[in-house]
């Protein structure tokens, strides 16, 4: 999570703002998912969408606009509260749930939480792979309590499969000095295409008999 965003509302009152949009694609029976989406957990969306584009994955996200940053609490994100939220739950066997998040030495840390494990470590294997200059923690044991997504609540955990939870600290997500004025092609940071490129390839390579 970025900064100190606002608990006061609801995850119904959140989607009820002025501004908010909810964002729903419906592919293959894995989806990934950002309800944390635009300026609250920011680039999350972005690429989520990206990484089921490239796959033929569902997508789902919920974007706050500049200047909103209302944080609802994981465990009470109910897929009941949306038609759009409950018509991709129900569509997928499995999800992968991108966050962002910032926090003291983890700053180069993908943290693969949730309660489908094989999924994680799928997934953690691509990241491993491809981005060989961040660490990858796959084994909740090392991944601080409250990013670990293992709430029988959480939205991670609720499709037929269950699903993972991904926290991704801000150079990832293209958010560092650097990423900033990088001048790369269409001014995206090497690291973010990477990453959208390992989760494509993690979703097209995930056997959905599992």
């Amino acid at each position: 999570m970025d900064g100190h965003p606002d608990r006061s509302l609801s995850f119904p009152q959140v989607l009820d703002q002025t501004g908010v949009e909810e964002h729903l694609q419906l592919g293959s029976r894995i989806g990934f998912c950002a309800y944390h989406g635009g300026n609250l957990e920011r680039h999350t969306e972005i690429i989520a969408a990206e990484a089921a584009r490239l796959s033929g994955a569902s997508y789902y996200a919920v974007v706050q606009p500049d200047g909103m940053r209302y944080h609802v609490s994981s465990t009470k994100v109910d897929p009941s509260s949306s038609e759009r939220f409950s018509t991709f739950m129900d569509h997928c066997d499995v999800i992968v749930t991108v966050h962002g998040y910032g926090r003291r030495g983890h700053f180069t840390s993908l943290l693969c939480g949730g309660g489908n494990r094989g999924l994680a470590t799928h997934v953690g294997d691509q990241l491993r792979s491809t981005l060989p200059a961040y660490r990858t923690i796959d084994d909740p044991e090392r991944i601080p309590s409250g990013l670990r997504g293992l709430h029988s609540r959480n939205p991670c955990n609720l499709p037929r499969k269950g699903g993972m939870q991904l926290e991704l600290p801000p150079r990832v997500r293209g958010l560092s000095p650097l990423a900033r004025h990088w001048p790369g092609p269409r001014g995206r940071f090497p690291h973010v295409s990477l990453l959208i490129d390992a989760l494509a390839t993690a979703a097209a390579t995930w056997p959905l008999a599992r």
